[in-house]
């Protein structure tokens, strides 16, 4: 009897230590490398430079090379007419040309290529958070299931080791036949209690691996993830409203775009080479011609203002997403402090329970030392204590997953 008194004092101050292999930063880190949409956003940021390259190189003039022949026979008369064909005509030419804008049209291409970049890396951050919130809440469950596995791990320990003490002590009349029955009954179900919350931690873990990219089927030990409430940011900042800033920058730009695109525009070119009839003289028809347009528009039948309509009611629909998301988000951010305060205060009371559950089973070890204490209550009291333990763990990975949902808004 001295060994389970000695077992039951160990349960209540202790759990069983595990080797600590992987911690939450491991997994955030593994999967944020892993991340295909992460390295396709890095992606599509280079090829967005590449058309700032692309604009600056068509400013520079453009040179080509082309040559044609044409031979238009007339046989007994028939034929293409001669005047329009020359019956036969031969060139080989190098052209360059040359278009001429403003330097603000060329800012605001640039302008325009740059929000793109923006909202490219905003979208970066955002679908990092993404993944970090994911991560971070299945890690938690993981972390739920392996602290299920230790208490259960406990409660059979516990039995266990007090088996064959028990055995002897009902031999010797000490206890009844019904009380080690009930004792093996209880000790059968904690280990299938067990079987089962190592199966479902196994699942969580395999899970979790899933989703971070990592190949690994072994089954590791996970740290308590360490989340700390994070302090409410100002949201003019918060990624989640980056965008909608960086949308109206965007469509301010688009207005200019459209603007320019009305003022007028020249081109300069040039050529040289040759460019013959084949007729006589035909060896002198080397030559060169420099030229320019110019285009003024006048009138477009009331495109530009349809497109500036356009403009407007985009301008006014992103208020209106902006309006409703900065509601929810005000809304979203009391909602999870409340909740975390609910649960704070839970979990104190919980607490103070626990403390009762161990005063109970020190009083039931004295108890049982004198044997005036019945097999049930002592296991009533085990199980008790396990049942408050259990649902201060549960609460307290309800607390963590609120935690991380909130942390994920406030970034």
């Amino acid at each position: 009897m001295k060994h389970l008194i000695v077992s039951l004092l160990c349960l209540m101050m202790s759990s069983f230590c595990f080797a600590q292999q992987k911690t939450l930063d491991d997994y955030l880190q593994v999967a944020v490398k892993n991340s295909p949409l992460l390295k396709d956003l890095n992606n599509q940021i280079l090829s967005a430079q590449l058309d700032s390259v692309r604009i600056k190189a068509g400013l520079k003039p453009q040179v080509t090379a082309g040559s044609a022949g044409l031979y238009a026979p007339v046989i007994h008369g028939y034929g293409y007419s001669q005047p329009i064909t020359n019956g036969q005509t031969l060139n080989a030419l190098l052209s360059v040309n040359k278009s001429f804008i403003s330097n603000n049209y060329l800012n605001a291409q640039y302008a325009g290529i740059g929000f793109q970049r923006d909202s490219l890396r905003n979208n970066i951050k955002l679908s990092e958070q993404d993944l970090r919130r994911t991560i971070a809440a299945q890690y938690i469950a993981a972390y739920g299931s392996l602290q299920q596995v230790k208490f259960n791990k406990e409660v059979v320990t516990l039995l266990s080791s007090e088996e064959d003490l028990l055995k002897k002590l009902t031999r010797n009349n000490v206890y009844h036949q019904s009380d080690y029955l009930t004792f093996l009954v209880t000790l059968k179900q904690a280990q299938l209690q067990l079987s089962q919350a190592t199966l479902q931690y196994k699942t969580d873990h395999a899970t979790l691996n899933y989703l971070a990219g990592v190949t690994d089927t072994t089954v590791t030990e996970i740290q308590k993830p360490t989340l700390q409430r994070a302090i409410t940011a100002d949201k003019t900042n918060s990624i989640f409203f980056r965008q909608y800033a960086l949308d109206s920058l965007r469509l301010l730009n688009t207005r200019k775009l459209i603007d320019y695109s009305y003022k007028p525009q020249i081109k300069a070119f040039a050529d040289g080479g040759y460019n013959s009839d084949l007729t006589a003289l035909y060896y002198k028809h080397f030559g060169t011609s420099v030229g320019f347009s110019l285009t003024v528009p006048i009138y477009d039948g009331g495109q530009r203002k349809l497109s500036y309509k356009k403009l407007s009611l985009q301008e006014e629909s992103r208020k209106n997403y902006k309006s409703f998301f900065a509601q929810q988000y005000s809304q979203q951010i009391i909602q999870l402090n409340q909740q975390i305060d609910g649960y704070d205060n839970l979990i104190a009371d919980i607490n103070t329970q626990f403390k009762y559950s161990e005063t109970l089973i020190k009083v039931d070890t004295k108890l049982l030392q004198t044997g005036d204490l019945r097999m049930a209550d002592l296991i009533l009291a085990i199980n008790n204590y396990l049942t408050i333990r259990n649902l201060l763990t549960q609460n307290t990975i309800s607390r963590l997953l609120l935690i991380n949902q909130l942390n994920y808004w406030n970034r």
